[in-house]
């Protein structure tokens, strides 16, 4: 039974797809806690409904991004990870921590990476005049958004998007991307080679 610490900053919007999808798959997983560094981060409550472990890590007790990062790591470990999910959550990880994690913590982030990576990704998508805008999911490294790529999910920049328009639709497509591939890392179904991934049974790793 593979264990899953998601970590998240907001309504968790993410981490309820993969919650869900990890129960009505019945993958050999579940969510053994959710992490927030926000005390009042909606998606704790929603957590906590359903009888998983919420932790609170608040950022703004620690003068030093190290010292965060360590008094994070030390929460997330009681729980005994397989796998470590950032979900929205909105704080840059040290090369330590991203260390300590190497090769089970994914990301999610919103946009068609490498393209914007950090923040303002919609905005700056339709100040770019893309037509597509979309997601990324991958495996995280100490290079910020950077990192082999699972998946991609892509939609449409449509006329007179603004940034919240765009926002909503990459997040529907989130909630579709995410959990597919949490569910491939769980299933072992992902190969990773010259920081190349590979859905080793042939699945397409681009959702339209």
């Amino acid at each position: 039974m593979k264990r899953i610490v998601i970590l998240l900053s907001g309504r968790g919007s993410n981490m309820q797809a993969v919650v869900e999808f990890c129960a009505n798959e019945r993958w050999p997983a579940c969510v053994a806690a959710v992490v927030s560094n926000r005390p009042d981060a909606s998606g704790l409550a929603w957590a906590a409904e359903r009888g998983i472990a919420t932790e609170v890590v608040d950022h703004k007790l620690y003068r030093e991004r190290e010292a965060f990062d360590a008094a994070l790591a030390r929460v997330i470990d009681v729980h005994r990870p397989d796998l470590v999910v950032l979900a929205g959550f909105m704080r840059i990880l040290g090369r330590t921590f991203v260390q300590h994690y190497e090769g089970r913590m994914l990301n999610v982030h919103p946009s068609l990476l490498p393209a914007f990576a950090g923040l303002h990704t919609h905005r700056r998508a339709i100040e770019a005049g893309c037509k597509l805008a979309g997601a990324t999911v991958h495996f995280v490294t100490p290079d910020l958004d950077h990192g082999p790529i699972v998946a991609q999910a892509a939609v449409p920049v449509l006329p007179g998007d603004d940034e919240q328009a765009l926002a909503e639709r990459v997040l529907l497509a989130e909630h579709r991307m995410l959990p597919l591939a949490v569910g491939w890392f769980v299933h072992g179904r992902l190969s990773v080679r010259q920081g190349v991934v590979t859905q080793i049974d042939g699945e397409p790793q681009f959702i339209s």
